[in-house]
């Protein structure tokens, strides 16, 4: 995929946390979209989680970024979705083998458990990694297949 854009949503508990991530990513040189939400208010997590799935699905963005209070209720929302592999992600090394083995196309991190360093290692251990494929590409196959 050319599309080099990275979708980015949150509840309310990740807002802050969706925010400090753009600025870096923005720095960092990447293509954001900005799913939402555009406030701190209280909003339902599966809303903003269904918008960056999406975005990945339909290929207006190559991969997602969750955030919510734990992490676990975009993860299950974003993983309904056909094509999306999403995967909670507290450390990066989790982060990287979610991509390295499960070819994941979007990260859900838990906004409540993690600093803004660790969420920015996180990230960056995610995007710096690439799918090994092989071994790994038959089981990621076997996913869809149930």
């Amino acid at each position: 995929m050319n599309n080099k854009t990275i979708a980015l949503g949150s509840d309310h508990a990740g807002f802050e946390l969706k925010n400090d991530l753009i600025v870096y990513l923005v720095e960092k040189g990447y293509e954001l979209a900005d799913m939402g939400p555009d406030s701190a208010d209280s909003v339902d997590y599966p809303d903003y989680a269904h918008k960056v799935a999406t975005a990945v699905t339909d290929g207006s963005a190559c991969c997602g970024i969750l955030i919510c209070g734990s992490g676990n209720g975009v993860c299950i929302t974003a993983n309904k979705h056909t094509g999306v592999r999403a995967a909670l992600c507290w450390e990066p090394e989790i982060s990287a083998l979610a991509k390295q083995h499960n070819n994941a196309n979007v990260i859900c991190l838990p906004a409540r458990f993690i600093s803004q360093e660790k969420a920015f290692a996180i990230v960056d251990a995610y995007l710096n990694m690439e799918f090994e494929g092989g071994r790994h590409a038959t089981r990621v196959d076997k996913i869809e297949n149930c």
